[in-house]
């Protein structure tokens, strides 16, 4: 079996088309057509790799009388899983560079839902310090709660589309290429002490988000400096959520690509389960919160809401944890 054989073949089992392999390469379609016309010989470093994206030894590709049997230690089997996508270095390396480019504008997206109820609350402050009418405050309040939805509605968008191509990561099954873990687990172990401060620069925010508002509290302070302070706990909150969100994006990138903890085949399913439960559970309690200082006029008493809601989350995820392993 000649070169151009084996290259078709190799392509075909593994479930790519020319222009695939082509970009995989970084030739055109038109080279990989001659090469398996044989009109063409493709350079020893595209041979070789091409041995590394089909898993096979230079010398089955290079040797006409080696066919298509196993090859020992090549990873080159027949009864080898050709479903599974392969995922090569130069794959790996631009898919941390998208999040690392694009986790801060998501972040940032985040970061502004928290922020958007902000200015409703402190522009009526402003109102009940007589600055300004009520009615203003609420309509000015209530275009900047809007605008902030629709500024993380379209960074959203544009995350998604900039990391789509990355989807089938986690939520298909894949190998990875040689030194592709290596190379990960070098990034990984350079930034970790970085992101650890950023994710305990996080925690100590929300530790002391409530520090003003319980202080002016116990100080009688009049309803609008509480308001205030009730934006300063906000603030104070969604800059920790970005922080979170950036250092976790980035993190959770070393360990998709490593398939380590909750991105490992196991865990996969387990994962999406979780986060669709803790969307709608922050979405309410956010709403909960809300409403007992809008309705009830209970900023300077309703924050105990967050702390009470960060503990039943953990137990809600420890119960759904224990039922899911149940289930497997």
């Amino acid at each position: 079996m000649i070169l151009a054989d084996k290259i078709i073949n190799e392509r075909k089992r593994c479930g790519w088309s020319q222009e695939e392999l082509a970009e995989k390469l970084s030739v055109s379609r038109q080279s990989v057509s001659k090469w398996e016309g044989a009109q063409a010989i493709p350079d020893l470093q595209k041979i070789l790799k091409m041995a590394e994206l089909f898993n096979v030894t230079t010398d089955y590709l290079l040797k006409d009388e080696i066919e298509g049997s196993p090859v020992e230690g090549s990873g080159y089997s027949e009864d080898r899983d050709y479903n599974v996508r392969k995922v090569s270095i130069e794959e790996a390396n631009d898919y941390l560079d998208t999040v690392r480019q694009n986790s801060p504008r998501v972040a940032l997206g985040v970061m502004l839902c928290v922020l958007s109820p902000l200015f409703l609350i402190f522009l009526l402050g402003f109102a009940g310090a007589g600055f300004i009418g009520e009615t203003a405050s609420v309509t000015l309040g209530l275009a900047a709660l809007f605008a902030c939805i629709a500024a993380a509605v379209f960074m959203f968008i544009v995350y998604g589309g900039r990391i789509g191509k990355f989807d089938y990561l986690q939520k298909e099954e894949f190998e990875t290429a040689y030194g592709v873990d290596g190379m990960v687990r070098e990034k990984q172990s350079k930034t970790a002490e970085f992101y650890t401060k950023l994710i305990v620069a996080g925690v100590l925010l929300c530790i002391l988000s409530p520090v003003p508002l319980v202080l002016c509290s116990v100080m009688a302070a009049p309803g609008f400096v509480i308001l205030y302070m009730v934006c300063v706990l906000l603030a104070m909150i969604a800059f920790a959520v970005f922080l979170f969100v950036t250092a976790g994006s980035i993190t959770d990138s070393y360990k998709i690509l490593l398939k380590e903890k909750e991105f490992t085949k196991e865990n996969k399913k387990a994962d999406r389960i979780r986060g669709a439960v803790a969307g709608p559970y922050w979405l309410v309690t956010t709403a909960v919160f809300l409403y007992f200082g809008f309705v009830h006029d209970g900023w300077n008493r309703y924050w105990i809401i967050w702390p009470i809601a960060g503990v039943l989350f953990a137990a809600v995820m420890t119960v759904l944890q224990a039922f899911l392993n149940k289930e497997e």
